[in-house]
């Protein structure tokens, strides 16, 4: 009788590592297809039958990207838009998402939830026309001020989303605990809510970057001037006008585009884990 239950859970336990495997294949396929290609010579790039593993590695690709398109300009100006766009996100949406989490009964916290779930229902070309009539107004057109103003507007509703969640999970035991061995208001949100916050403002902070990052729509119909493109536009350069793509160029343009994100996320994820339970150490 015990056996059973055993081996349906031990078949259950395969299924879902299966399961997480084929997931991982699907999510690594794009970016491993993408390594193989940066470093294909143009032969056999036209090959009928591509391989995984280049026969003839070579870095010529990325030599001609470099050559052809202005990537370091383009990637700077990726970043400086993209890191402004999350710390800004991040200042505002953190207040507020506590706020919201504290007081998630009133109407003023009702009306930002709804806002934000009819926020995420509207689609770029809906808002591109009224934005750029704004922004045209203010003269922010072709202006990186302006862009990383687009940018904290977009992110900013998943972002407050996504913190009032962590917010919520932030146990009032634990400030009331705090409050009651004399720690102020302001200690008790800098020494047990913002530790316990971290992971979420760290996990918010990445979403904002990775959503300006490879942010092409807002970009294009914004910038008109070639020095202040955005990496993805940039990218677009390596389709001729007929549609024909240079493909090793572009695919060893894209895989530099690609690091900054894996980077960011290797230096950070411990900081997601890290502060789970810091805030609830009392010192």
């Amino acid at each position: 009788m015990r056996r059973g239950p055993t081996a349906r859970r031990r078949a259950a336990r395969t299924g879902q590592y299966l399961a997480l495997l084929g997931y991982l294949v699907f999510l690594a396929f794009p970016l491993l297809w993408l390594v193989s290609t940066a470093f294909k010579p143009p032969r056999e790039l036209a090959s009928l039958h591509p391989g995984w593993i280049p026969d003839h590695p070579t870095l010529d690709n990325f030599r001609q990207a470099f050559e052809e398109q202005p990537l370091l300009r383009s990637a700077g100006n990726s970043l400086i838009a993209s890191l402004a766009a999350a710390v800004i996100t991040v200042v505002i949406a953190t207040p507020m998402a506590y706020v919201m989490a504290r007081h998630h009964r009133s109407a003023l916290s009702r009306a930002a939830t709804g806002w934000i779930v009819v926020s995420q229902a509207f689609p770029f070309v809906l808002v591109i026309i009224p934005l750029f009539l704004v922004l045209k107004e203010v003269r922010l057109i072709d202006s990186r001020s302006g862009l990383i103003m687009v940018y904290v507007v977009w992110s900013l509703p998943f972002a407050l989303w996504m913190l009032a969640g962590y917010a919520r999970a932030v146990p009032r035991e634990l400030e009331e605990a705090a409050a009651v061995d004399g720690a102020g208001r302001l200690r008790v949100l800098i020494s047990v809510t913002m530790p316990l916050l971290t992971p979420g403002i760290v996990a918010t902070a990445l979403f904002a970057f990775i959503t300006a990052w490879n942010e092409f729509f807002f970009a294009l119909v914004l910038l008109k001037s070639p020095r202040k493109q955005t990496m993805p536009i940039i990218l677009t350069h390596f389709i001729g006008t007929e549609g024909v793509a240079d493909l090793g160029p572009l695919a060893a343009a894209s895989l530099l585009a690609t690091l900054p994100s894996l980077v960011l996320f290797a230096l950070i994820q411990r900081r997601i884990t890290s502060g789970t339970l810091a805030g609830a150490v009392k010192h």
